[in-house]
């Protein structure tokens, strides 16, 4: 069984018990977008945690002990993304990244916002033109260090 095996069979077993990100993370007792995250093989659980998707989702226990291996991060089948969705966020980087850059540097200084120290929350925003899709992101600022 390989992590790719695990994550197929939690999506397997979510479709078939109609269950939502949000309730699974409840039971597990942190974020939707965390625990969505790590059960798509891009986060390490605990032993407890692992356990309870594991419950969750009918795994077995060799599916349960791979939930607590650090996986390989980044997801991605192709370096420019086909899907449409994952394309959009590619998209705003590329339109917009240079922007972030030059304002968080005039703001903090010379160094990066972490993805390891990073909380994210994604929302629907109803609006009268069509709901929106909020996402928050907030990363600890990293500055470079002289030596």
């Amino acid at each position: 069984m390989t992590r790719d095996d695990v994550t197929e069979a939690i999506r397997a077993a979510k479709r078939a018990k109609g269950l939502k990100w949000a309730d699974v993370a409840r039971e597990v007792g942190l974020s939707k977008e965390w625990v969505t995250a790590a059960c798509l093989g891009q986060m390490t659980m605990t032993e407890a945690q692992a356990k309870i998707i594991g419950r969750i989702f009918d795994l077995p226990e060799e599916a349960v002990q791979l939930l607590q291996v650090p996986p390989y991060k980044g997801s991605l089948p192709t370096a420019v993304p086909t899907d449409p969705l994952i394309y959009r966020f590619y998209e705003l980087v590329n339109v917009y990244g240079t922007t972030l850059k030059e304002l968080i540097h005039e703001e903090f200084g010379d160094g990066i916002m972490s993805a390891i120290d990073f909380r994210m929350e994604l929302s629907r925003e109803p609006a009268p033109e069509g709901d929106r899709v909020r996402i928050v992101m907030s990363g600890k600022f990293l500055p470079y260090k002289t030596y």
